[in-house]
């Protein structure tokens, strides 16, 4: 199966989350790739639309493969398994963090119109365009929970078996109706996977009102 786009990904995914409707879900998208499928679940079944900020640690030489994450109140998670296969070392580690916590913030600062939703008590569907390693995920559940969240679920149009295993260590349910038998990369699920902008981030999320057509007196 190949989704056209993540707008399509997303109606899909919001086909399987439909029995959350009346728990007034949380949805928070993860920037960018994840904020376009987040926003078509939420016109599925409703509830409330947030972004979660999370970074991926990628691999210096293989920026695409994740040896961790961080995220939004210092968290970080750590990859070992990766770590220990490509030999990044420690000092590389440092670098690749101190370079995304400074995109972490440019994107607080440009994405965050308002301050984040509560999450307390709330039942929290973090939503992104796919996992390869699921690092990035993890990070945002652990994010989630310091927070006090009802429940945390997962939910992504595609992953790897691989990620699938290690994330539902991290939250209360991971729902994925993709799960191929070997996954090269997310892109390879879409027709369209272009790289968002974070002018396209902040209109999903804030949508221009559109002009005043009525007609003249």
């Amino acid at each position: 199966m190949i989704y056209p786009d993540r707008g399509a990904a997303g109606r899909a995914l919001g086909g399987m989350l439909e029995h959350l409707r009346a728990a007034d879900p949380l949805l928070l998208g993860l920037p960018r790739g994840g904020v376009p499928v987040a926003v078509a679940v939420h016109d599925v079944i409703g509830g409330e639309l947030d972004i979660l900020l999370v970074r991926k640690l990628g691999v210096p030489w293989q920026p695409e493969l994740a040896m961790g994450a961080i995220g939004e109140d210092g968290v970080r998670v750590l990859n070992h398994d990766v770590m220990r296969h490509t030999g990044v070392t420690p000092e590389q580690l440092a670098e690749i963090e101190d370079m995304e916590r400074a995109e972490l913030e440019r994107r607080r600062l440009v994405l965050r119109a308002e301050p984040p939703i509560p999450l307390k008590d709330r039942t929290v569907v973090i939503v992104d365009d796919g996992m390869a390693t699921g690092a990035t995920v993890a990070v945002g559940c652990e994010i989630a929970y310091l927070h006090e969240p009802r429940r945390v679920i997962v939910a992504v149009p595609v992953s790897s078996a691989e990620a699938l295993h290690r994330v539902r260590s991290f939250c209360d349910q991971v729902v994925c109706p993709l799960v191929p038998r070997f996954l090269g990369g997310v892109g390879g699920a879409y027709r369209d996977f272009h790289q968002l902008t974070d002018a396209e981030v902040v209109e999903l999320l804030h949508p221009t009102e559109p002009p005043d057509v009525s007609e003249p007196r």
